[in-house]
């Protein structure tokens, strides 16, 4: 049994997992699970550049976590960095700050290896489940991009795309350096066609039809199933692997889109981090329903973050 520790930082938020890998049989037993919003990637896609205050936000998450993993002893480490960092002129600071903080390196992946890792993740304990037909669509909704993934037993196409939660709500939502609150019709409708038109170059690299199960990862997703259930605070053991209607999805959608910041933040399972983001988030899930005609969607809450800590094992 070793013991390992993965740490995935994304565009909007850094996430640890401290587990137990078994060799043999490949599985992982949690020690520590945690996620941090440090929007890393605020004002990229705008700047090409990590912004200063952001990388601190980055940089003070990973000293806490250097020391969850002291704590636990941890024996194996490895941090991987996908959209935001991929995209900065500036990420050789970012990669400086972490050495400097937990004595590794970041691997900044590609939009391919993170879709592996989030495939990986996201379907290894639906192994032997005859109520979810194959092959699967997993959807990893991130702040930067998302990625699409068809596979049975393994990865059988993959594509990166830059739609995510922040990079839609900043790219279409910001005006004079402030969220509209609620975004316009106009708004909604150009951020609509950016996800449509990311839809067709995905679809030309991966058979998005094919797919008889949809899973769904990442923070949009699981926030739009909390409040799908109106769960009094946001509770993973009751968002992993719960199905939520494409109807459902809609409704939702529709009333993150018309509300304000206010009304949005009130929401019981909203993390103060995803408020001005989760109506652009929620809108790329509901696009890709429609696009492929899912009537519903399995929501994961393993990921990426857990594909890392399997290749540990």
């Amino acid at each position: 049994m070793t013991r390992v520790a993965a740490i995935d930082c994304g565009t909007n938020s850094i996430r640890l997992l401290v587990a137990d890998a078994h060799p043999e049989t490949g599985e992982l037993t949690d020690l520590d699970r945690r996620m941090t919003i440090v929007r890393l990637g605020q004002g990229v896609d705008r700047t090409g550049r990590l912004a200063p205050e952001a990388l601190e936000r980055t940089f003070a998450a990973c000293r806490e976590y250097a020391a969850v993993i002291k704590e636990h002893g941890a024996e194996r480490l490895r941090f991987v960095a996908t959209s935001a960092s991929r995209d900065a002129e500036n990420r050789d600071e970012f990669v400086r700050g972490v050495l400097d903080i937990l004595g590794v390196e970041p691997e900044v992946i590609t939009g391919d290896q993170e879709a592996a890792f989030s495939f990986t993740g996201a379907t290894k304990e639906l192994t032997g489940r005859d109520d979810l037909a194959k092959p699967y669509l997993v959807v990893d909704i991130g702040g930067g991009s998302t990625e699409f993934v068809v596979g049975d037993d393994r990865v059988r196409a993959a594509r990166s795309v830059d739609v995510g939660c922040v990079r839609m709500t900043e790219r279409h939502l910001v005006v004079d350096g402030a969220v509209t609150d609620p975004p316009t019709e106009e708004q909604v409708a150009a951020m609509r066609a950016d996800i449509e038109a990311a839809l067709d170059l995905a679809e030309r690299t991966v058979p998005l039809h094919e797919a008889r199960t949809l899973v769904g990862l990442a923070g949009s997703v699981t926030t739009v199933s909390a409040i799908a259930q109106d769960l009094p605070e946001y509770d993973s053991a009751r968002i992993h692997h719960s199905v939520v209607s494409r109807d459902r999805v809609r409704e939702i959608t529709e009333r993150l889109l018309h509300s304000t910041h206010a009304e949005r933040a009130a929401v019981p399972s909203m993390h103060p981090g995803r408020v001005d983001v989760i109506g652009a988030g929620a809108l790329v899930l509901l696009s890709i329903m429609d696009r492929i005609g899912a009537e519903e969607v399995v929501v994961s809450e393993h990921d990426i973050l857990d594909g890392i800590g399997w290749s540990l094992a």
